[in-house]
């Protein structure tokens, strides 16, 4: 075989090499859990990190906002984790936001829905429901898992009142403390805590997973005011999801935000502050406020919380239970 023939095959089988690459990795072709590098046990997916109203936020025309109206890539989805059951195909929802059709999309790449837990009844964790109505999915008896005060609002309460009459949803009544257990090594449980309970209980959750285990909480009125101790907690589970809507005091100007109460981030850190690196290792803050600073990766306070030993959520991120 002459220098020129040599060359020839050296390119073709580059050409067909270089092909063969990329029709394997096409982002949209479904493939098996071991090439994705998914977890073949339990495991929490984070679907979104945004406060109820996404990021950008309706309306805003302010510098937090300005970039993420122009590159639909920075956008952030409302906040919401999917709990997947690798092994029966199974995911849930932990709550049904206004972002759920690209979640429930998400999810059901690999997996069927078989359910919702609801933390209340603010826009964000509840209105996503409407989706599975009549108008859209036309579900047949997705499991809510609901408070008592959630569950009397969504049947008294049009238009989600019609979901209960078409039997597009299954209201499965909840009580705090009490666990929902799918299977010997996979357990849920709600946990009542302090919040603007205008319509609704309002609730974070324990998820009790065959090795490890993460606790939810995505709104708070101030840690001081539960009944139960925040540190306490995070030393017993292995993740702790927790609300870090706004990074401190004055982040929204003209509001009064003892209207609007949460634990401020810096607030958290203080509170936090003298837990070992292992432990304050173990917290991932979610659910933030357009106005966030946390939003942008390359912001002073991303960086600061970051140094300090937390961890920021990011939509995709995956925890092994």
């Amino acid at each position: 075989m002459n220098d020129i023939n040599v060359f020839i095959l050296i390119i073709c089988l580059f050409l067909f090499s270089f092909c063969e690459s990329k029709r394997t990795s096409h982002p949209h072709q479904k493939r098996p859990h071991q090439s994705l590098n998914l977890p073949t046990g339990p495991y929490i997916q984070v679907l979104g990190i945004a406060q109820d109203a996404g990021f950008p936020q309706i309306a805003c025309k302010k510098d937090c906002c300005k970039e993420a109206w122009k590159d639909a890539s920075i956008r952030k989805q409302v906040s919401c984790l999917g709990l997947i059951q690798p092994d029966t195909k199974k995911a849930w929802l932990f709550d049904a936001t206004p972002s759920i059709k690209t979640q429930v999309q998400e999810l059901e790449k690999e997996n069927e829905l078989a359910g919702v837990f609801l933390t209340h009844a603010h826009m964000g964790h509840y209105t996503g429901l409407m989706h599975l109505g009549r108008e859209a999915l036309g579900a047949n008896a997705v499991p809510v898992y609901a408070m008592p005060r959630m569950d009397t609002f969504l049947r008294t309460n049009g238009p989600w009142s019609q979901l209960v009459k078409l039997n597009n949803i299954d209201l499965q009544t909840l009580a705090s403390g009490e666990s929902v257990r799918f299977d010997e090594s996979l357990s849920v449980t709600p946990l009542q805590v302090p919040h603007r309970d205008e319509y609704s209980e309002t609730v974070g959750y324990y998820i009790l997973g065959p090795q490890k285990s993460a606790l939810f909480i995505p709104d708070i009125d101030k840690w001081h005011l539960w009944e139960q101790d925040i540190k306490e907690w995070i030393a017993k589970v292995d993740y702790a999801l927790l609300d870090g809507s706004f990074y401190k005091n004055g982040e929204i100007p003209g509001r009064d935000m003892s209207l609007i109460p949460h634990p401020f981030m810096e607030e958290s850190m203080r509170l936090f502050a003298d837990l070992p690196f292992k432990e304050r290792q173990k917290i991932i803050f979610i659910h933030f406020n357009h106005t966030n600073p946390v939003l942008n990766e390359k912001s002073t306070e991303y960086r600061e919380v970051v140094e300090a030993g937390y961890q920021i959520a990011k939509e995709g991120q995956l925890l092994e239970l």
